[in-house]
């Protein structure tokens, strides 16, 4: 049988798959569990990267122990807590892969829900969830539609679920994101603004394993408003280049 895009594509792949932690001491070692099954089934070699955005809890302790015993597992440690945005640039910055996935450490999603991602990632520059089925309250789904309602009539970018915490983007793209407050709001728009396209696809919902959310009603509707003046600020003036020619002379012995 010839090899599909896909695979041959995926033949040349690596994925660094970005976990944000902040506070989530309870749900790590569940959230662990659920990583090795996508990492028993992942068609291509996977490195999962915690980011700990300056927990106050165990988690911190926890990370360490975990990535001690298992090879897959890495993490870096922000000096203080500095938010999403800043937690998922550290990670961008600190990958050495090919693939750059996000996913949440409160195991609301699963990573199994990757593997359907693959196939679609020769043709698109990023594969982005939309959650199905919220398992979330309802101040958290209002908020969530509010939010995500302004956003697309503000920026028109076509993203339903913008922080569906499952997602996977090309390095050539993620390494382009600029840090800015809320910059994790506009990751699908992001790609865009390179030129990039994006799927979206629906995955699967749950509620939370353990813990509480760290993000209220002010953190959902009001902040998302303002980030996205910011982020139409940026648009008008991004700018994008291409290389037409280049000559590296070889170094000399």
């Amino acid at each position: 049988m010839l090899p599909t895009p896909a695979t041959s594509y995926l033949a040349q792949q690596t994925l660094t798959v970005l976990v944000p932690v902040y506070d989530e001491e309870e749900s790590l070692p569940q959230f662990v569990v659920e990583m090795d099954k996508f990492l028993a089934q992942t068609p291509v070699p996977t490195t999962v990267l915690f980011v700990n955005d300056g927990s106050r809890d165990g988690s911190l302790a926890l990370l360490r122990d975990i990535c001690r015993r298992n090879p897959h597992y890495e993490f870096i440690s922000l000096s203080e807590n500095r938010g999403l945005s800043t937690a998922i640039k550290a990670g961008i910055d600190h990958c050495r892969s090919t693939l750059i996935g996000y996913i949440d450490s409160d195991i609301q999603t699963t990573p199994l829900d990757f593997l359907q991602f693959f196939e679609f990632l020769p043709e698109y520059d990023m594969v982005n969830g939309i959650r199905a089925k919220r398992q979330d309250t309802v101040v958290k789904k209002l908020s969530s539609k509010i939010a995500n309602t302004v956003r697309r009539t503000l920026i028109n970018d076509g993203i339903e679920d913008t922080g569906c915490p499952l997602k996977i983007i090309k390095m050539e793209y993620a390494r382009r994101i600029p840090l800015f407050h809320g910059m994790h709001r506009f990751l699908g728009a992001l790609v865009q603004l390179q030129g990039g396209r994006v799927k979206q696809l629906p995955v699967r919902h749950f509620p939370r394993f353990a813990g509480t959310a760290k993000y209220n009603l002010w953190n959902r509707a009001w902040k998302p408003l303002v980030d996205t003046f910011g982020f139409r600020w940026i648009r008008s003036r991004w700018k994008n280049y291409e290389i037409g020619e280049q000559h590296r002379p070889e170094a000399h012995a």
